[in-house]
């Protein structure tokens, strides 16, 4: 047993911070906006390897205070109080290691001057070797890391290529752009810009980073302590990758609670096995979250977790309460030949025009021709007229309680939901040698015209989803639900009028649209006409 050399003890306390030129320009970044920075350039040559560079026109360092900036723990953003074991951080930095690890693995040249300081200093370090000099230059701060491992071959060997690393400085240049756009920001690389980005809301940050097609399909809230932007129900992906969270200003690797808690308040508005895009700011207490659990420090630790992911839940599903949430129906794409034509609370007052197909409503409002998939539309209605009466009426006790068949999988949901399945009225017993005694079932639920009701019942209670209750009335809503042939104009106003009184009326329990609707401009245009009135979009003007 010995003790390691200094020298080899700080070349492993600086791999820890930085392990690869992504680190360079999170920490310089991350130093850029704890200045102040309203505007931040970013050049990167070789993949980071040969250079990275970050400048911008923050608050600078005083010329004293210039020679502790490479010293290990020197830090103008933590104070020394009481020895507690605890921090109160306020800032992205506050180790004091950035351009110590910065030198101790590369080249360091910094440049900097406070907008009131008469001249600039120069600082280049290497090592521990440390020079300092007078120059000038403007208010701000220029940092530059070169020749990054070069006297490390070990390491150097085991950096990825050029691309793969400019595509991850990219993508984590575009969090900060997401959760910090009244800024400006450039990247070049190579001598090439790759992404520039001028001072916006958060809408317009996503129009930088994911293109203005994903930027006008977000809707944006702003809540005490949550603020962004959440995407529309059609605006989905099968991963969670545009799933965006920040933490008093840093962006985090979020933890599942909270990307459960966004999907959670979409409800049946998302199908299932897709993720939204969304860009959420927390604002959380400085002594309530830990960011020194990682050497990234973009996973933090939440002092009240479940209270911080309740209230992501009720702001994503305030801000989609708060929009009228109609798809736009597929582009009209004209025939090649002539063809006879076709012999279809928050919800818009709608008058039927007719029934296409036996399955479809076609109704005007709103200057737009509506077009209502009757089947969806009376799911909606009667999943949530079930919701509704589920509670209010005490359970009804079967006369002779039934026996189901379980497979051993649903035995064992049944003993972990079984207190859960009692409180909305619903008692199952294990019988034992797989088999389950109903003895209860929701008074809402048992007269419904559904064949092998108890048998769906349970059957959808016990399955892998995980929400029993919303699986459950769902599945019930479907299968009484009109069918296509079922449809009249009689039915079709009484699911026009149910529809107008849901309180969620733009999707159907599993997700799928309910209604879709086509403005006369576009009809218009689709039909080539010239001169088309200036009608009015309706809804489709609300954000």
């Amino acid at each position: 047993m010995h003790v390691l050399p200094p020298h080899v003890a700080r070349l492993i306390a600086a791999g820890e911070v930085v392990s690869r030129p992504l680190d360079v320009v999170r920490e310089l970044v991350e130093n850029a906006l704890d200045a102040g920075a309203s505007r931040i350039e970013i050049e990167v040559d070789g993949g980071g390897l040969e250079r990275v560079q970050v400048r911008d026109n923050g608050s600078g360092i005083a010329a004293q205070s210039v020679p502790l900036a490479p010293a290990r723990h020197a830090t103008s953003k933590l104070t020394a109080g009481p020895e507690t074991g605890s921090l109160s951080v306020t800032t992205l930095g506050f180790r004091g290691e950035a351009l110590w690890a910065a030198a101790q693995a590369g080249e360091l040249e910094l440049t900097t001057r406070p907008a009131a300081q008469v001249g600039a200093a120069r600082l280049r370090a290497q090592g521990d070797a440390v020079e300092v000099s007078r120059t000038s230059a403007p208010a701000g701060t220029t940092v530059t890391v070169s020749q990054l491992f070069a006297r490390l071959p070990a390491r150097l060997r085991t950096q990825a290529s050029a691309a793969a690393e400019v595509r991850d400085i990219t993508a984590l240049l575009g969090r900060y752009v997401l959760h910090h756009s009244a800024l400006h920001w450039r990247l070049t690389v190579d001598g090439d810009p790759r992404l520039t980005h001028a001072p916006a809301d958060h809408r317009g940050a996503v129009a930088t980073v994911y293109g203005p097609l994903s930027a006008n399909r977000v809707l944006t809230l702003d809540t005490p302590g949550v603020r962004g932007v959440v995407s529309r129900p059609e605006l989905t992906r099968a991963r969670r990758d545009r799933m965006h969270f920040a933490v008093n200003g840093r962006p985090i690797v979020a933890p599942p609670e909270l990307e459960r808690a966004v999907i959670d308040a979409y409800a049946e508005l998302l199908p299932a096995g897709t993720a939204p895009l969304c860009v959420l700011d927390l604002t959380v207490a400085p002594e309530d979250y830990d960011p020194n659990i990682h050497p990234a420090k973009q996973v933090v630790a939440l002092a009240d977790l479940p209270a911080v992911a309740l209230r992501v839940r009720d702001a994503v599903a305030g801000a989609l309460a708060g929009h009228p949430l109609v798809r736009a129906a597929p582009a009209l794409i004209a025939p090649p030949e002539p063809h006879p034509a076709p012999t279809a609370g928050n919800f818009p007052d709608l008058t039927l025009l007719g029934v296409y197909q036996e399955l479809y409503l076609l109704a005007q409002g709103e200057g737009d021709l509506w077009v209502v998939d009757a089947h969806a539309a009376h799911e909606r209605a009667l999943y949530e007229r079930l919701g509704r009466e589920l509670g209010t009426a005490a359970p009804l006790e079967l006369p002779t309680p039934e026996l189901l068949h379980l497979t051993p999988e649903q035995t064992a949901r049944l003993h972990e939901r079984g207190a859960e399945l009692r409180g909305w009225g619903l008692t199952i017993e294990d019988f034992g040698a797989g088999l389950a005694r109903l003895r209860t079932l929701p008074a809402a639920l048992a007269a419904l015209p559904v064949p092998r009701l108890h048998e769906v019942v349970v059957e959808t209670a016990l399955s892998g989803g995980p929400d029993p209750r919303r699986e459950v009335l769902a599945r019930l809503a479907c299968l009484p639900a009109l069918k296509a042939g079922m449809l009249d104009a009689e039915r079709g106003a009484l699911v026009l009028a149910a529809l107008r009184e849901c309180e969620q009326p733009w999707a159907c329990p599993h997700g799928r649209p309910t209604v879709l609707r086509l403005s006369e401009r576009d009809l218009a245009h689709a039909f080539g006409r010239r001169g088309v009135r200036d009608v009015a979009r309706g809804r489709d003007s609300v954000v």
